[in-house]
């Protein structure tokens, strides 16, 4: 079934080259748009590998692979601002538990999905791995 482009929503960032990355997650936007298949439950996997934010206390860049799992709800994300969303994390000083823990909540409560689920495995620093997985919902949130 073709789509009605007149249907679409006004995005800030598709479709255009001159936006340049905003300095922090606090200034950038996750637009959305319709779930095209309300109804239906299915996944959409999104996996940004080359993520990057601050370590908090010494300053040097950790860097992790962040994949995102969700059943949308009324609404899905648009991957472009999703880029640019997560590009604003390369100036953000956070523990990489606040950082996996908030792209989650910035998520849901752009598009609310039915089901979440975020995986942000950072890599090796000191010679330890550390993987922050989020469930929405959790235990405790409902089913």
């Amino acid at each position: 079934m073709p789509s009605d482009p007149s249907a679409s929503p006004p995005f800030r960032l598709l479709g255009k080259s001159d936006v340049p990355f905003p300095p922090s997650p606090d200034e950038a936007s996750l637009e959305t748009f319709a779930n095209p298949r309300p109804g239906r439950s299915y996944w959409i996997e999104l996996d940004c590998p080359e993520f990057s934010s601050l370590c908090p206390v010494t300053g040097q860049p950790d860097t992790a692979r962040v994949r995102i799992r969700y059943v949308p709800g009324a609404l899905c994300v648009e991957t472009k601002s999703l880029k640019f969303y997560l590009a604003s994390y390369r100036n953000q000083a956070a523990f990489n538990e606040s950082v996996a823990n908030r792209i989650a909540d910035d998520l849901i409560a752009a598009c609310g999905p039915e089901r979440l689920q975020l995986t942000a495995e950072f890599a090796p620093r000191g010679g330890i791995s550390l993987t922050v997985e989020v469930e929405h919902p959790g235990a405790g949130e409902g089913a």
